[in-house]
């Protein structure tokens, strides 16, 4: 990944991706241009990807000290 895309938030990425889907869609560029679209489709995706991981790993991390903490308290009711 780039050092420019890592300072891409995820709402850039995926705004910057849905449009590059959307010009491959539509089809009309030659076969470089569309070729350099698909790369930096796959580059978005990427920070997309990066971002989602990164929200899936906090999120775990909260639940399973919040589990955590609901354990202790049933040991200390006991």
């Amino acid at each position: 990944m780039a050092e420019t895309d890592t300072a891409l938030g995820y709402e850039q990425a995926r705004d910057e991706l849905i449009e590059v889907v959307r010009k491959l869609e539509a089809g009309g560029t030659s076969l470089e241009d569309s070729l350099a679209l698909w790369e930096r489709g796959e580059e978005l995706a990427k920070v997309c990807r990066h971002w989602l991981e990164g929200a899936r790993a906090r999120l775990d991390s909260a639940l399973a000290a919040r589990d955590a903490g609901q354990d202790d308290g049933e040991r200390g009711r006991e």
